[in-house]
C-alpha cells in the first residue's frame, strides 16, 4: 500500500512507517514525502486550525496510485483548568479521496516561557523553545521535539506522534 505523507520532516515520516508496520493491517507498505501547504499558520492554534492544517496536507497529497494521502500536524491548543492554558497535541488525517480519518494524539502542557512565547508573540513552537533557552536547535521538531527535551528523551517527538497516527488508523475500521 502506497502512503504519501505531507511533510518531508524525518520524524513523521518514520512515525508514520513504524505505526503502519505495528497495525498489523498491511502487507506492503511504501511511505513517499512531498511538501504538502498547511494552509494554516506555521504554528497552528487552536483543535480547529490544527485539523484543518493535517486535513489540508492530506488532501494535498492524495491522487490516484496513492492508498491514502496523510496529514501530521502539531499545534497550541487552549486547555481551560492548566497552569498556562494552553497545550501542545498532535492531529492525524488519513485521506483516501473521499473520505478524512482523523485521531488525535496526546497532549502535554508548555513551560510558561515557551508558552507565553507561543501565545503572545507568536512565536512558532521551535523558536520559541530556542528563545527560552530549552535547545539551540532551531529544528527541534526535526529531532526529539520539546517532549524529549521536557521528558529527558523518555518520550520523543517520534513516540509522541505514533498515538495520533494509530487513532487515525482505527477510524479506518
Amino acid at each position: 500500500m502506497h502512503f504519501c505523507l505531507g511533510s518531508l520532516n524525518p520524524v513523521k515520516k518514520e512515525a508514520l512507517i513504524q505505526a503502519l508496520k505495528e497495525s498489523g493491517r498491511f502487507s506492503s507498505i511504501h511511505v513517499s514525502c512531498e511538501n504538502a501547504p498547511s494552509g494554516v499558520p506555521d504554528q497552528p492554534r487552536g483543535f480547529e486550525s490544527t485539523l484543518t492544517g493535517a486535513r489540508n496536507r492530506a488532501k494535498a497529497v492524495w491522487h490516484e496510485g496513492i492508498f491514502m494521502g496523510v496529514g501530521i500536524e502539531s499545534g497550541i491548543v487552549p486547555v481551560p483548568l492548566t497552569r498556562t492554558g494552553f497545550m501542545n497535541l498532535t492531529a492525524c488525517v488519513f485521506y483516501n479521496g473521499r473520505e478524512y480519518f482523523t485521531g488525535l494524539g496526546p497532549a502535554f502542557e508548555l513551560p510558561t516561557e515557551i508558552s507565553r512565547l507561543v501565545s503572545e508573540e507568536g512565536l512558532e513552537l521551535d523558536a520559541a523553545v530556542q528563545a527560552a533557552g530549552f535547545s539551540k536547535n532551531p529544528r527541534i521538531g526535526y529531532s526529539e521535539g520539546l517532549i524529549g527535551i521536557l521528558t529527558g528523551n523518555a518520550v520523543t517527538r517520534m513516540d509522541y506522534t505514533k498515538p495520533a497516527i494509530h487513532m487515525a488508523l482505527a477510524a479506518l475500521c
